[in-house]
């Protein structure tokens, strides 16, 4: 149960800015991770899984009473229940809480849950690296694969392969890649120079100016398109 919370904490504490006062003081950083809403969710589901292992038989039961009232308590303050029964890799990030349920269901490690996030108990696993967007909902008897991104408001009725992008509703709009967001905060250009050295650094390209544009790319959309205008008619 502790590896899996302080891996939780670490994915949580990952998010923020490197270069932030709290990153030099990682006590302190550790403390303010507790300040974030979504941690508490999780460190309630991590503890109820935990004391339904205990086989002890009076100290097991107190246990489980207390995972169930500090479950219920999160669930009142942020509106998030996840069921004790279900089985959650180490790096689970709450970004948005609130009406967030999962189920009886396995999932795996480093998973990213918005608000109004759905997972049934008739799902029967979603793998590694998957991200959920804000209003996602997963309802049938699927299986979600790893490095996936399921994008806002989709609903899931089939299974998704790993690397993929999902969207629609119901999902079926399929792309390839999936590459979950971290949401890690980019440090502001100082210059247009350092901007586009930035970004190129990025992987992203400069914009092309005007003149670089060819004057000949219009030329055969111009002939293309007057050619049959030129033609004579048939009767």
């Amino acid at each position: 149960m502790f590896e899996n919370v302080r891996a939780d904490l670490r994915a949580s504490i990952a998010r923020r800015n490197k270069n932030d006062w709290w990153k030099r003081h990682p006590r302190m950083e550790l403390l303010r991770a507790f300040g974030n809403i979504g941690v508490w969710p999780i460190v309630a589901y991590r503890f109820g899984h935990w004391a339904k292992g205990v086989r002890v038989p009076v100290a097991g039961q107190i246990l489980r009473l207390a995972g169930m009232l500090f479950r219920q308590l999160t669930m009142v303050w942020t509106g998030v229940f996840i069921h004790p029964d279900a089985v959650i890799g180490p790096g689970l990030v709450i970004h948005t809480w609130l009406g967030i349920f999962v189920g009886t269901t396995t999932i795996g490690k480093n998973c990213t849950l918005s608000s109004g996030v759905l997972i049934s108990h008739a799902t029967r696993s979603v793998g590694d690296n998957v991200y959920f967007g804000a209003g996602a909902k997963v309802i049938a008897d699927t299986k979600i694969g790893s490095n996936v991104v399921i994008m806002a408001n989709s609903l899931i009725l089939t299974d998704v392969r790993d690397n993929t992008t999902i969207a629609g509703v119901p999902a079926r709009i399929k792309l390839r890649g999936g590459r979950p967001q971290r949401f890690t905060k980019q440090e502001p250009a100082n210059s247009l120079g350092d901007g586009d050295g930035a970004r190129r650094e990025n992987g992203t390209h400069a914009a092309v100016p005007p003149t670089a544009v060819p004057a000949t790319v219009s030329a055969p959309l111009q002939v293309s398109l007057s050619a049959p205008l030129k033609a004579p008619l048939k009767e």
